[in-house]
């Protein structure tokens, strides 16, 4: 295992419990202790720090603006970057299924190790330490911000995708909803001509979903 100290350096933490890291970057398919509670932990801290330090940089913007600059920041391609940029792989504990299928490179497991790291930096030290990591992460990215640019959505990504290679626009499809009223979860399919697949996106609504779906989507068409 490849030692933790350039991290550490990176996240400007030093872990008391270093069992935290560890586990924060165990994927499921490597143990039962594994990292999806403190990813799910981690992904509300950074969207409440995010959000607080766009309340103070940018007082007098709207919401709509302040959201969107907050989903530019927290979404999962941003959160791969970082894990690239800071070699995040070389740590991840995959099973052996994962590892052989490149699962240290798949952004998603990289994004969610981003999360989790967080989540365990919050969990030992609490608000002030996680906010601290999550600013010197994410430094270069928050000062970059403008309010003015329009922020494409995955959606509007795989559209302009398709439509700048002539090609018919994606169909998509809710295919189950689960759950009560107040949590449901909904499954949606993204049907695209260059792709002999159907890409499933998941999420508390149509939209996230259909957004997840585009996303996968969009990863697949680009690795073709």
């Amino acid at each position: 295992m490849k030692s933790y100290k350039k991290l550490l350096s990176a996240l400007d933490y030093q872990f008391s419990d270093i069992s935290l890291l560890d586990q924060a970057f165990t994927h499921r398919s490597a143990a039962k202790v594994h990292n999806e509670r403190l990813e799910f932990l981690g992904d509300a801290v950074l969207g409440m720090v995010v959000a607080d330090v766009l309340y103070q940089q940018f007082p007098n913007e709207p919401e709509g603006k302040l959201t969107r600059m907050r989903s530019s920041i927290v979404k999962g391609d941003t959160l791969a970057l970082i894990a690239k940029e800071h070699q995040f792989g070389d740590y991840l504990k995959l099973g052996s299924g994962e590892m052989k299928s490149g699962g240290h490179r798949r952004s998603s497991i990289l994004a969610d190790a981003v999360e989790a790291v967080i989540g365990a930096i919050y969990l030992e030290s609490g608000i002030d330490a996680a906010s601290n990591t999550i600013n010197k992460l994410f430094a270069s990215r928050l000062e970059k911000l403008d309010p003015n640019i329009q922020i494409k959505d995955n959606k509007t990504q795989l559209q302009e995708y398709l439509q700048s290679r002539q090609l018919a626009l994606p169909q998509y499809e809710v295919v189950s909803i689960k759950g009560k009223d107040h949590a449901q979860t909904f499954e949606v399919n993204c049907t695209v001509e260059p792709l002999n697949s159907v890409n499933k996106g998941v999420g508390k609504s149509r939209r996230q979903a259909e957004q997840n779906a585009a996303k996968i989507t969009l990863e697949k068409l680009s690795h073709d």
